[in-house]
This record gives structure tokens, sequence and C-alpha cells, in this order.
């Protein structure tokens, strides 16, 4: 017998599901408190939860027997990936079963933002009857920018083309030959920022995301825009929107999800022209019965020895070979992630390179690796070793696999190149140590040696006294130390690539200024 824990509220249907399977012992409950949480889960087999339930390295430290969590849902920021998977505890979500459901709820936001019908549906039930006061917007004819084209994006684009909406889209792992097939132009941050009418985000909250869009990106927009957000909360920055919105520089916003929930600033909410609901996306009976369908049937089959699916943190594959291939698929993820935040313009293709005994290995599983690591930074809520091909084919990305056998006096050598149409670099990497611990051999041709771990700071500059002191500097000063230097070149007075492995992230505002710095020609902020 298997012993599942529902902690948070879950649809009937799937409930039957678990409670008709003679190996399941489920256990349901409507909610349980944290403290309640760390006294009983160390009984269980299987945890399914929903966005209340908070999983923390306390919880799984708690937890011996627990083999797999369930988020009935898609964003998992509720739950310590990293720590789940140091414990081989497998973690699965349900990205597809709330698609439609969000798209709705947003376009719904759009439309009751347009005509103010939440404000108009209050006068009147006051008894007031003010029609010139609620003067609405006409959705035809208009631009709507989608930042974050991805399936809930996409779904959303498809009804506003249906209200005649001309559609722009900011999604740097979308091609453009993907973007013309959904009759979508693609367009940078800054021209979705700067020319659409309405804007809507549909992007996990990761570090590139948080604080998306701020007092800077405000006083570029139309004072007619009109914001949206059914994503997350934070990727807005609140204050500044506040303040936007109450001086007018917007014309109006509509929130489904905020900073802390419920919000506690009631000075935003009481705003004419803002319209809120709580957290409703996924709020319909067809998605919670489709999540929670989903999410019991994945439980089961992977405590069964089964199919895994959905699986945020571990491919499918047998235990013990998965022992053995762990260390390169963390490889190949690192480097696509490393890549996948120094891009630049739409990607086009990836290419991993293999030499050695890793040839020896399923190849398949360590390409979706490194994909997934790539789309991580945009994707990364509803991103799994199951579905990371699949959307990268959605977005015309071309994975490409070759092998070598010119090792480099390595035993064995993960290449990571990555094309767009701005450029084309490579990152290489290798297993070193009894710890097999994910290694750097080269950045963008430029001989490096450093461990792909923590806060990284990259950048190509001219070979010449100085420039790393000056960075140094600004970095001193701004109170962020430096643990370690790694510089590669590759021929004297050239350019070189200087990688600082830093104690603590550096924020936007400082990589603007490092980047003024003379004779640097790029500078990106890495988190691994």
């Amino acid at each position: 017998m298997f012993k599942v824990l529902i902690s948070d509220n879950l649809a009937l249907e799937g409930q039957r599901i678990l409670k008709t399977d003679a190996e399941m012992d489920l256990d349901a409950r409507e909610k349980v408190s944290p403290e309640e949480l760390l006294k009983i889960i160390q009984e269980y087999d299987a945890l399914i939860i929903r966005s209340a339930t908070k999983v923390t390295k306390e919880v799984l430290e708690a937890a011996p027997r627990l083999k797999v969590i369930g988020r009935a849902g898609v964003g998992i920021d509720n739950v310590d990936v990293p720590e789940a998977t140091r414990r081989g505890i497998i973690v699965m979500n349900t990205p597809d079963g709330n698609t439609i459901s969000t798209a709705e709820h947003t376009f719904s936001m759009i439309m009751a933002l347009s005509r103010n019908i939440p404000q108009a549906d209050r006068s009147v039930k006051e008894g007031k009857w003010e029609r010139k006061k609620f003067m609405g917007t006409e959705l035809y004819g208009k631009v709507l920018g989608i930042v974050g084209l991805g399936r809930i994006g996409t779904e959303l684009a498809r009804r506003a083309q249906a209200f005649g909406m001309n559609i722009m889209a900011y999604d740097p792992f979308l091609t453009r030959e993907k973007a013309d097939q959904l009759n979508v132009r693609l367009a940078t941050l800054d021209e979705i920022i700067s020319q659409s009418d309405y804007i809507t985000v549909h992007t996990p909250k990761n570090k590139e995301t948080t604080g998306l869009f701020a007092k800077a990106q405000f006083a570029k927009m139309k004072p007619s825009v009109r914001l949206i957000n059914c994503a997350r909360g934070g990727i807005i920055k609140q204050d500044d929107l506040k303040e936007a919105l109450k001086e007018g520089k917007i014309a109006g916003a509509a929130l489904d999800v905020f900073d802390n929930e419920p919000p506690d600033d009631q000075e935003l909410l009481r705003l004419e022209n803002i319209v809120c609901t709580p957290h409703l996306g996924a709020s319909t009976e067809e998605a919670q019965i489709n999540v929670g369908i989903i999410i019991a049937e994945q439980i089961r089959d992977a405590l069964k020895g089964g199919m895994i699916r959905n699986a945020v943190n571990i491919p499918s594959v047998a235990p013990e070979l998965l022992k053995e291939l762990s260390p390169y698929l963390e490889l190949a993820e690192r480097l696509g992630r490393f890549q996948g935040q120094i891009l630049e313009g739409q990607l086009k293709r990836i290419t991993v390179k293999y030499a050695g005994e890793v040839c020896d290995y399923p190849k398949d599983l360590i390409s979706v690796a490194a994909v997934k690591g790539l789309l991580s930074c945009m994707l990364s809520e509803s991103l799994n070793f199951v579905n990371a091909r699949i959307l990268a084919k959605e977005r015309g990305i071309e994975i490409v696999e070759t092998t070598s056998t010119d090792t480099q006096d390595f035993t064995s050598i993960i290449k990571v190149e990555v094309e767009s149409d701005k450029a084309k670099r490579e990152v290489a990497g290798t297993i070193i140590g009894k710890k097999r611990e994910p290694y750097a051999l080269s950045v963008f041709g430029y001989h490096t040696d450093f461990i792909l771990r923590g806060n990284l700071l990259v950048f190509i500059h001219t070979d010449e006294p100085g420039i790393v002191g000056r960075m140094g500097t600004l970095l001193g000063d701004a109170k962020i130390n430096i643990a370690a230097l790694h510089m590669g070149r590759n021929e004297l007075g050239g350019e070189a690539v200087s990688i600082l492995n830093l104690d603590s992230e550096v924020q936007n505002e400082l990589i603007t200024k490092l980047a003024q710095t003379a004779k640097i020609k790029m500078i990106k902020n890495v988190k691994l």
C-alpha cells in the first residue's frame, strides 16, 4: 500500500482515481497547517498539493518515505525543487490542465478593463446611472502586446485575433517562422512597451522577469495603455504601478495576482482605474477537474512504477541508470541555463556536442536537459523533461546532436552551442572530482576553468590592464564580494572573457552601470 496525502482541496474526480485503486491508501484533507504537515509527513509516500502548502527543506527532511510530490497546477514556486531532487523525490505538475481557463480569464480581464464593467456594476447597484463616466474603448484594431507566447499566450492570441486585435509578442525562444504561422508580429520588449495598447504577461516569476515592468517601463508606455497580469505577482512592481495609475501615466491595469496574497496595499486596490480578482486564472470547474484527474493519474503511475509524466526534475529512466546519468544531466542543464541567460536575439538552433564516454549514455535525454536549461529562463513553471523538446519545436527551435572522439584529455565533454539571429556562441564542460561536479572548460571559445554554480558575472572585454580592477571597485562599492575570478583569452591584447563568482546577485541597475565601463563589449548576470 502507498500512503498518499492530499494537503489542499482537490477535485473529487481526482480523489476517486486514488480511492478506487487497491494499492493506494488516500488521506484527503482540505487544509493542512505547516505545523501539522511537519508532524505527519513522515507517514506518506506521496504528497498532492495546490498553492497553499509550502514544501520546504524542513518538510522534506521530515519525510523519509516521500517518493513523489504532485502540484495540481502549473507553478511550483512553493516547492523546494533542488532539495527534493537531491533526495531523489520526483516533483511533477500539470502544465496543461488550466491553459484554456487562464487564457479565458485574461481575456475577460481585458474586456472588463476596456468597458469599466466592475466600476459600472458597482455604480448601478448604488442607485446611480453614470453613463458618461464609464465611457469605454473598443478592442477592434488595437495592438495587444503579449510577453511570453507559450501555450496560454498562444490561446490568448487566438481569442484576441477573433476580436480583430493586432498581436505583437515578445518571446526570445520563439522563431520568426513560428510567429508567422501564428499570425503574430515578433517584437522586442521595448517595442511591446512603447507600441502596445494592451500589454499582458504570461511568463513565470524568476530572476529575469521579477520587476520586468517598473517605473522606467511605464515612462515609455502610451498614456492610453492597459496592463494585465494573470501570471505571477512581482513581475510588475506594484508600487511603481500604483504611481503610474495615480498620475495617469497609463490608463488602467487588471491584476489577478499580487506580491502578497491576499494583497495588503489598499490604496492600490481602491483606485478607479484598476480591476482586481483573487487569483482566479485557473478557477473554473473544468480546470479544477482537469488538474485533479491529471495529477492523481500521474501520482498513481509514478508510485506503481509506470510512466513518469510532467516531472520537472527527473526524466523517465530506470533508477540505476539515472544514478549514472544524473551528473551529465546536471552538466547539460547548467550549460543550457548559462546560454539562456547570455542569449541575445531570437533563438534559432541549439546544438549539443558529445565527446568521450558520455556518448555511451542516452544522449537524447542529456540533450533534453540542455534544452530544458536553455528554455528555463522564460518557461520554468511549465517546463519539464517530458515537454522540453515539444515546447522547443512549437517555437521553431531546431535541436541538433553531434558526436566526436576529441576529448581534449578529458574523459567526457559536453558542448552546448546556441545560434540566434545575432550570434553563435558555444560553452563546453565536463564532470570532475569525486563529487562529479559540473565544470566549465570554455566559454565562447575562450579557455576557462570554473564550477558551474552560484552567481556569476560574465563579461567580454578588451584584454588590457585595469578593466577587471575597475569592475571590482564598482562591485566593492555596492558591497558585493568576489569569491573567485576566472579569465580566458586567445591572444595578447585581443578580446578576453572574465567570469566572476559573486557572493550575491548583481541588480539590474548595477549591471547597467558596469556595462558603461570602458572596453566592455558584453556583460551578463548568470545564476546557476
